[in-house]
């Protein structure tokens, strides 16, 4: 999809750096974003723009909006808005520490750099609890479908939404289960990464089974796991056509549809959260034509 940022369909990420801005001033708004825009490398950097910095611009994205707080029984999911996020991808640590000073020096007008956050892959696509992550994403066309807005207008098609939550792992829970307790939670078998029937119904796989929703709620994740000295999680990335299909996820997992908590919240918990819009790119460069850019 050549309106798509590249980043969003690649697959393999060595590294990568998140980072989030709140904005400060909307009064040099528009010469910082089309100064970003002069500067910035689509092909290792994925960008994401909140409802807050829209709304500053005086502009709507149709489906765009900010995460609500929601909580199932004995489990809470925040909501840490921002206006702006950045996926710094790579192979090389410094060459991406040195990009991100390069963005907040630059931004430093109008926003405010909030969170940092360094992840990294793990034994080919691996949580840090052992069991591989995204094995359901969607390939080929079918993740362009899940991921990106087609048929929707200039300035629209080839964008894409992204949530974010940053997961908290507590492993000395995790350590203290059995395998098979592990295994229960997940759905899976950690040795062999392979589903079987008689998993309970609050295990994850059954939960967040994509083909099981009405209708159908794929996603196209890129999530990677983090470490901030000893402490460590999943920091969690979807894209969507819609926030739709997230949130059905979220639904099922908070057992809003029946009651059933997912048996991930046993050992992780997500603590924070966000929503923003993906602009398509034009000639290797964001289209911001939507905001008037």
């Amino acid at each position: 999809m050549k309106l798509a940022q590249p980043g969003i369909l690649q697959e393999e990420t060595t590294l990568a750096r998140f980072m989030m801005f709140s904005m400060t001033s909307s009064v040099e708004l528009p010469m910082l974003l089309e100064e970003l825009n002069n500067v910035i490398e689509t092909e290792h950097t994925v960008i994401g723009l909140g409802q807050s910095l829209v709304a500053a611009m005086g502009k709507e994205i149709p489906g765009l909006k900010t995460m609500p707080a929601q909580n199932g029984v004995g489990v809470d999911v925040p909501s840490t808005p921002y206006a702006m996020w950045f996926w710094l991808r790579g192979s090389d640590r410094g060459e991406i520490y040195h990009r991100s000073r390069l963005l907040e020096s630059l931004l430093s007008p109008a926003f405010v750099l909030d969170e940092v956050l360094d992840s990294f892959q793990y034994d080919q696509n691996r949580d840090l609890t052992g069991y591989e992550d995204g094995t359901e994403n969607p390939k080929g066309e079918e993740a362009t479908k899940a991921a990106i807005i087609q048929g929707q207008g200039k300035g629209l098609d080839g964008s894409s939404f992204v949530a974010i939550q940053q997961w908290l792992h507590d492993f000395e829970t995790f350590d203290g289960m059995a395998t098979e307790q592990q295994d229960d939670a997940i759905g899976r078998h950690v040795d062999t990464n392979e589903e079987f029937d008689d998993a309970p119904e609050s295990a994850h796989v059954k939960r967040t089974a994509q083909e099981s929703f009405d209708p159908e709620a794929f996603i196209l994740r890129r999530s990677m796991p983090w470490v901030d000295g000893m402490h460590s999680g999943l920091n969690f990335v979807a894209f969507g056509s819609s926030f739709d299909a997230f949130e059905a996820q979220l639904h099922r997992m908070l057992g809003h549809e029946d009651g059933i908590v997912d048996g991930i919240f046993e050992f992780t918990k997500p603590i924070s959260g966000a929503y923003f819009w993906c602009p398509p790119v034009k000639d290797e460069k964001l289209d911001l034509s939507l905001l008037g850019l």
